[in-house]
C-alpha cells in the first residue's frame, strides 16, 4: 500500500527520485501511465499486470473501453529505478502532467501518482468540500 505525500523535484535529466518508502515495492520495475486529472500513475509491474488482466475483460465492442485502453497503453512507459531510486519521466508524460520541476508524489493505495506541485495543491483545495461531504456516504464504522 502506498501512502503519504512527498515533494521531490525533477533533475536536469528529467529524473525523479522516488520517496524512500516507495522504493522497495517499485525496485523490480514499474510502469508509468497517464492518469486522470492530468497526473501520472506509477504502478509496480505486477500491479500493472493485475490491472491489465482486469481491463482485458472489457469488451472490445465497447468504444469507450477501446478509447481508454488506447490512451492508457500508448502512453505507458516501463522502467527500473536506478540505485538512487531515480526514474526518468519521458517527455510526452511530462507534457501531459505539466511537470516542470516541483512535483507532488502521492501514495494512492495500489499505485503512486505524480502531479505538478501546483496542480496537486489546486486539486486538493478544490476537493476539500467534496471530501468532507463524502464522509457521510462512507459505510458506518469504517471511519
Amino acid at each position: 500500500m502506498f501512502l503519504g505525500t512527498y515533494t521531490p523535484r525533477l533533475d536536469d535529466k528529467h529524473r525523479l527520485v522516488l520517496p524512500a518508502r516507495f522504493r522497495e515495492p517499485l525496485a523490480d520495475g514499474l510502469v508509468i501511465t497517464r492518469g486522470q486529472e492530468r497526473c501520472l500513475c506509477v504502478w509496480p509491474v505486477e500491479g500493472f499486470r493485475t490491472a491489465t488482466r482486469q481491463l482485458s475483460a472489457a469488451p472490445l465492442t465497447s468504444k469507450s473501453a477501446r478509447d481508454y485502453l488506447r490512451v492508457l497503453f500508448a502512453g505507458a512507459h516501463d522502467e527500473i529505478p536506478d540505485k538512487q531510486g531515480r526514474v526518468t519521466v519521458p517527455q510526452p508524460l511530462r507534457d501531459y502532467a505539466g511537470l516542470e520541476r516541483d512535483c507532488a508524489v502521492i501514495g494512492a493505495n495500489t499505485r503512486v501518482e505524480i502531479w505538478s506541485a501546483t496542480a496537486w495543491a489546486d486539486y486538493l483545495a478544490a476537493q476539500e468540500d467534496t471530501f468532507s461531504a463524502l464522509s457521510q456516504e462512507v459505510p458506518p464504522g469504517l471511519l
